[in-house]
């Protein structure tokens, strides 16, 4: 991660208040953290919130240190809120985004609003779950709220989120709900809750509820997902919003729709990072974004003229040729700026797919013979995560470990070089011989020595062909015409390289297989490959940010080595592979608040031979806390297995006072599959 500079020369003072009780209508008081500036009390100021569940007092405590004191010495007042059922506040959690924790943050607002030390507005900024809890509430129109920064976060939860993808089954559904799962399991800290503490923590550890169970209880676009989904109105928003994210994230298509359909003042940025904020951003390089925040809090919340309301719609990191590779320190490119979103610098361009397995420009002569794909399950165990966190090597591998399992079409070497910025999509006619299928396309950078870059992929559940809400059945045998959007992207391809689209009938465990093997007959002559060509221009200028900065950080001691790999193994003998996934930084002490943190993550996700119920994903998570002779620990596991009918979930939960287990229980589900 990269380690922002620390900033000496703040405007202002800054005053920290470590815990503060944040009243509920229904009698929950809320933890909270603040930093203010000196003299705030005098002379109100705007405040900044940010409203999340992941543990102010410890998990992200470091984060928090370089970012809000930053705001606060620039003359906010601070302000990260727990949400209730994590960290030091009262109540339980039950899901996300649910109504309740937006009346909360419209509650946590109004209350802020009160505070003698701010001015009556607020922005809030968030990454993740903050970032989408920001898009909702804003929604909601709270009076004092009057900006946003949303940054690694959607603006629909069923198509563009953790849990489904184009209608397939992601495997980060299963990774994250047991992420939460651990969270959900942990106590307060005695030192903010007192002797309420243990209370509390068994309050939490009954209510505690493996959750992957309920989001596989809605695998079509019901309005369970509707709800949190802003682009269900985008009329609902009604002040400017700042939205951010990187190509190696879950999120940056979202960034393209707000650009596009939100009709309020938006400036879109989308660097090369991970699921990070971009002053610690990886792959690099990093920026000021902190810089950019503040500039964008003093014109939309102190009315400063300082340009902001003049900046492109869209700056982007125009991504240069690298060879493959599972991480990335630095990404190479350049910054693109783009006055507007749909770009007039951007032209869809049309490849035609060959029988010969070509990629063609139109106009040329095509083999138009019918080909076949049935891919091996192996297809996707160099994929990389959905989402990139960097803290593993979890960027995809040299796609030819991937295409022997695909079909795949490569244009002739480039005579010219190539831009791309946008959304490529396939048209394709083809056939399915089983009901339920899915598609997964890639585009690869192919450079001369032969190697492979992935630039983007889609992946669609061909039941979802026209509907998220009703899908339905494949008809063996019949011919569709469909249309899959690929991830957007921002890419170089040199002179000499070549674009190579590869597909394929599985992708586990990105995403989960299909009930049994599949068989697609692909027509050439019904099918497109169109590419978002970006011609270079100088209007806008290209942006320059500066280098990235924070207040200082604080002090962490790492008590064990970090263990964090990702480990394809293949057992010849019995035809089993399994990706494991470790992410595990050992026991590390929080100086400043006396407190050892441990977050022990491993996940497995296994086949045997073409054996489609074979599948199984397990999680396990050991998360501890300890100060001096108090120590609690969790293990939380999940098992999700399958067959043709149904997935099954078998999860565990054990919480340790010391060396004495105080709770334990198990779940078993099984969930119909529903055309999935």
């Amino acid at each position: 991660m990269s380690t922002p500079q620390v900033a000496t020369d703040l405007p202002c003072r800054v005053r920290e208040i470590e815990h503060v009780r944040i009243p509920m209508a229904d009698g929950v008081e809320l933890a909270a953290r603040v930093w203010l500036p000196e003299g705030a009390e005098e002379a109100p100021v705007p405040a900044i919130l940010e409203y999340i569940p992941y543990r102010r007092r410890d998990m992200t405590r470091p984060r928090d240190a370089v970012m809000h004191p930053y705001f606060a010495g620039h003359g906010y007042a601070a302000v990260r809120v727990d949400m209730r059922g994590s960290g030091d506040s009262d109540g339980v959690l039950s899901d996300e985004y649910i109504q309740l924790e937006l009346d909360d943050g419209c509650e946590i607002l109004r209350w802020l609003a009160q505070q003698p030390w701010c001015n009556g507005t607020a922005g809030m900024i968030g990454i993740s779950w903050g970032g989408f809890n920001g898009l909702q509430i804003a929604a909601m129109q709270p009076p004092e709220l009057k900006t946003v920064i949303s940054v690694c976060a959607t603006d629909d939860r069923y198509a563009d989120d953790v849990h489904y993808m184009g209608g397939c089954l992601l495997g980060d559904n299963l990774s994250w709900a047991s992420t939460m799962f651990a969270f959900n399991s942990l106590p307060p800290d005695p030192e903010m809750v007192g002797e309420q503490w243990r209370a509390l923590w068994f309050e939490r550890l009954r209510a505690n509820e493996p959750w992957v169970v309920e989001w596989l209880r809605h695998p079509h676009r019901t309005n369970y997902w509707k709800h949190g989904s802003v682009c269900e109105d985008w009329n609902d928003i009604q002040c400017p919003v700042m939205a951010v994210s990187g190509w190696a994230d879950g999120y940056s298509n979202a960034v393209f729709r707000l650009m596009e359909n939100l009709k309020v003042p938006r400036q879109g940025l989308i660097g090369p990072w991970s699921h990070k904020y971009p002053h610690e951003g990886v792959p690099g390089p990093a920026i000021g974004f902190l810089q950019e925040a503040v500039r964008w809090w003093d014109h939309w919340l102190k009315g400063r003229d300082n340009g902001m309301d003049r900046e492109p719609v869209l700056r982007a990191w125009l991504q240069d040729s690298v060879p493959p590779f599972t991480r990335y320190q630095e990404r190479p490119g350049r910054w693109l700026a783009e006055p507007e979103w749909p770009s007039r610098h951007v032209t869809m361009e049309t490849l035609q797919l060959d029988g010969s397995g070509r990629l063609r420009s139109e106009g040329e002569p095509v083999d138009n013979e019918p080909l076949t794909i049935q891919s091996p399950l192996s297809v996707g165990l160099f994929a990389g995560k959905w989402c990139s966190y960097a803290a593993t090597p979890d960027l995809p591998h040299d796609q030819r470990e991937e295409d022997g399992g695909a079909l795949v079409f490569e244009s002739a070497p480039l005579e010219k070089s190539l831009e791309l910025l946008g959304a490529v999509v396939l048209e394709v006619e083809l056939c399915s011989d089983r009901p339920v299928a899915m598609l997964a396309a890639r585009l690869s950078d192919v450079a001369p020595n032969d190697k492979a870059t992935r630039v983007t992929y889609g992946v669609l559940n061909l039941c979802h062909r026209d509907s998220h809400e009703q899908p339905e059945e494949m008809v063996p045998g019949k011919r569709y015409r469909l249309r899959l959007t690929l991830n957007g992207c921002a890419q170089h391809f040199p002179v000499g390289h070549r674009l190579r689209l590869s597909l394929s009938t599985s992708y586990f465990p990105l995403t989960w297989a299909p009930p049994e093997p599949v068989r697609l007959t692909i027509f050439p002559a019904g099918s497109r490959f169109s590419i978002p060509a970006h011609q270079p221009h100088d209007e806008p200028p290209e942006p320059e940010f500066e280098k990235p900065e924070g207040a200082p950080p604080i002090d962490q001691v790492a008590l064990e080595t970090a263990h964090n790999n990702w480990f394809v193994k293949r057992d010849l003998a019995n035809d089993i592979s399994t990706l494991e996934v470790i992410n595990d930084p050992g026991w590390t002490r929080l100086t400043e608040v006396d407190l050892e943190i441990k977050r022990s993550t491993r996940e497995w996700y296994t086949y045997c031979g073409d054996d489609f119920g074979s599948l199984r994903g397990e999680t396990l998570c050991e998360w501890g806390l300890r100060r001096g002779d108090w120590q609690v620990e969790t293990i939380t596991r999940t098992v999700m297995t399958c067959d043709m009918e149904h997935f099954y979930i078998h999860a565990q939960l054990d919480a340790w006072e010391g060396e004495t287990r105080v709770f334990s229980r198990n779940w078993d589900e099984s969930i119909p599959r529903k055309l999935v």
